[in-house]
């Protein structure tokens, strides 16, 4: 009888995930630097509300040890599901609009 792998180490959620960028990029491969990128991560303890798509977890998987993930809080999931971006920095200030 097959098992089946353990599902990833990321929590499951309704559908948004909290990313946040907790190491530099520099001296990393170009690939890795191109997938911060893609999630939406330009700077240190930058964060991101991003759907959880297999897609996504991918992107997540070429980076674990570059980013933390956790489940977005409710207001954020509105936000991604009314099609409003929600970024936020290390210092709090969030940047809000249209996708």
């Amino acid at each position: 009888m097959a098992t089946r792998k353990a599902a990833a180490a990321a929590p499951e959620t309704d559908g948004a995930l909290l990313v946040t960028q907790v190491r530099s990029a520099i001296g990393t491969k170009p690939k890795h630097r191109g997938t911060l990128r893609a999630l939406g991560l330009r700077k240190l303890g930058q964060s991101n509300v991003v759907p959880d798509r297999q897609e996504i977890r991918g992107m997540l998987a070429r980076v674990p040890h570059l980013v933390s993930v956790e489940p977005a809080p409710a207001s954020a999931r509105a936000d991604l599901a009314s099609g409003r971006v929600r970024r936020s920095d290390s210092h709090g200030v969030s940047e809000e609009g249209s996708s």
